[in-house]
């Protein structure tokens, strides 16, 4: 396997560097490299403006609207934009809920949905976990009953992501008692507008609501809104957890925090440490690794042999590098990095300014960041996957 790009390779990437330098908002670039919280706006405006360009569905095959890039060309993309300071596009809908219309939904469907989801103007949310069901997502007790031409939802999501703008939810809801738990889910997708719909916020220690209880109290969703067979929404479910685990390992937005990370312990004064800076030559390292793992999977993706398991390692590592790098900002602000003042939050890194403004965000983005190695499938689940399916323990 030759890891080395291609002259063809630099030119896209240099085409894809210039746009995004040209059309990627001072203001938005400005926020993300500073970890200062992003509105719905920021990351609305810029899903709008990719997808103005086409390149929103950036994964998604001719066919759908998407630009038909390869999988080196995604990682190219993805890369220069994470460089750049670009948001991190919310995967719900074009990441995790497209590919499934695209594989098992019919074409009524794919007419419907893929447009909004191209073009950045609906907004979705995931409705998997539940209190009790998060890892052992087969336990999940949201009932859907079909009577006659709707199925009546009823039931709990929760840890539902930025939920409070969601517009449409793909759910997991069990339709079958019978058999063994993973036989009776289906796939249903539900307009949140719908009346018995309830949303709320549960408000961190930072202060932002970014996850959410949703609640289905008697929801009528039109059978039509069914993706693929009832009862084979747990097939469907794997399909996605592939991508979404994928999305996880965010290898580059590890490189720009990397290079935040440098900048934190210059200004802190603790680069001259020589043991701090051999941790952060370990996390590079491990960063470089990852990569290579990352460009690993691109070259088996193009033979048509990436797997599940596979997924489950990039997972694993690469929220296991978040959390190192987060700490690691952490311990070179000190006790700077604690506050949770509002207003402390907004500061962001201010390279001219005296004293620890850029150190307020730490302690928020480092608690939430302990996330990462659960969500998606925790890392212990997913390590007994890799040890059963890889290594055939």
């Amino acid at each position: 396997m030759d890891l080395n790009f291609t002259p063809e390779q630099h030119a896209f990437r240099q085409m894809v560097r210039e746009w995004v330098a040209a059309n990627l908002p001072a203001d938005i670039s400005h926020k993300v490299h500073n970890a200062l919280r992003l509105s719905r706006d920021d990351l609305q405006r810029w899903a709008k403006i990719l997808g103005a360009k086409g390149w929103l569905g950036w994964g998604w095959p001719e066919r759908f609207g998407g630009p038909g890039w390869d999988a080196v060309q995604r990682h190219l993309f993805e890369e220069e934009c994470a460089l750049a300071g670009a948001p991190r596009v919310v995967p719900f809908g074009p990441i995790m809920v497209a590919p499934v219309i695209m594989a098992f939904g019919t074409p009524e469907q794919q007419q419907r949905f893929l447009p909004g989801i191209a073009s950045g103007e609906v907004w979705w949310s995931q409705g998997y976990s539940e209190p009790g069901s998060g890892s052992d997502l087969a336990s999940l007790k949201t009932r859907a009953e079909r009577r006659g031409d709707h199925y009546v939802v009823n039931g709990q999501k929760t840890w539902t992501t930025l939920a409070q703008y969601g517009e449409w939810i793909f759910c997991l809801v069990r339709t079958s008692t019978e058999g063994k738990p993973q036989t009776g889910i289906s796939f249903l997708l539900i307009d949140m507008k719908s009346p018995g719909v309830t949303v709320r916020p549960i408000v961190l220690l930072d202060g932002e609501p970014e996850v959410n209880e949703v609640f289905f109290d008697n929801v009528q969703v039109p059978v039509e809104n069914l993706v693929g067979e009832e009862n084979k929404g747990w097939t469907y479910a794997k399909y996605l957890l592939s991508h979404e685990r994928t999305n996880i390992a965010d290898v580059n937005r590890a490189k720009r925090e990397l290079e935040r990370l440098k900048r934190i312990a210059k200004a802190e004064g603790v680069w001259d440490d020589a043991r701090f800076r051999d941790q952060i030559a370990l996390l590079e390292v491990d960063i470089v690794a990852l990569e290579m793992m990352v460009l690993r999977v691109l070259s088996a993706e193009s033979s048509g042999k990436q797997s599940l398991d596979v997924a489950g390692l990039l997972k694993i590592r690469g929220s296991e590098i978040q959390q190192r790098y987060t700490e690691l900002m952490m311990l070179a602000a000190g006790p700077f990095s604690q506050p949770f003042i509002d207003e402390a939050l907004e500061a962001g890194w201010q390279g001219d300014h005296v004293g620890a403004a850029h150190c307020a965000p730490l302690a928020g983005t480092y608690f939430n960041y302990r996330k990462t190695t659960i969500y998606g499938g925790s890392n212990e689940v997913q390590r007994n996957i890799v040890s059963s399916t890889v290594l055939g323990a």
